[in-house]
């Protein structure tokens, strides 16, 4: 399966703000767009010409590295979410929220999406009771996530329990026997995504 394997804070410093991609160091003073806030590369402290053109391309790369999925992958989740009813931009956020690694991190079983992505992929998760190990595996309402018993894993998803003081209102989750339950689809307002959708929907509307 095809993943990006790059350095994830260079990510963060090429879209000038934290995408949180990186667990625990992100919430440090070592977090890198704090000691280098300037895109990486020979260019990177240059002028950059803004366009149009340019706005709506860095939302989408935003967008498609804050959820940690590939070009191809992303823009089938357009395509979905543009076949249903309602604000187009509003229906794709809510795809990406309902993947599986998302909800793990929502739920803080997992510290960075791409832990959780690593914490799917190696079946320490069951949904309903049955084991998943596909992250864009689309939960939905009702649907309830538990750690695989005697999963090796198990110390690990304690300890980055102990780092999150609230959850988002549309989940529920028990930290002393590691379950999570999803409530509802989540609300706009409920999803703290820092990108601008309608850029994107214009970019692909074209």
């Amino acid at each position: 399966m095809a993943r990006d394997t790059g350095s994830v804070c260079k990510v963060c410093r090429r879209e000038g703000e934290q995408l949180f991609l990186k667990g625990a160091r992100c919430f440090t003073p070592k977090c890198s767009v704090t000691t280098r806030p300037y895109p990486p590369g020979e260019h990177g402290r240059g002028r950059i010409r803004q366009s149009e053109y340019l706005l709506q391309r860095r939302e989408k790369q935003k967008m498609r590295r804050f959820y940690q999925v590939l070009e191809k992958q992303f823009r089938r989740y357009y395509e979905k979410a543009s076949r249903q009813p309602g604000i187009t931009g509003e229906n794709l956020l809510r795809l990406l929220e309902m993947r599986l690694d998302n909800v793990v991190t929502r739920l803080a079983f997992a510290s960075s999406r791409r832990e959780a992505r690593q914490l799917v992929r190696h079946g320490h998760f069951l949904v309903n009771g049955r084991r998943v190990d596909i992250p864009s595996y689309q939960v939905r309402p009702d649907d309830i996530i538990s750690v695989k018993p005697n999963s090796k894993s198990e110390a690990v998803i304690r300890q980055n329990t102990e780092m999150v003081s609230s959850l988002a209102p549309w989940l529920q989750a028990d930290h002393d026997s590691l379950t999570g339950k999803i409530l509802r689809f989540p609300e706009r307002t409920e999803i703290d995504t820092p990108v601008r959708e309608q850029l994107i929907v214009e970019l692909y509307s074209k």
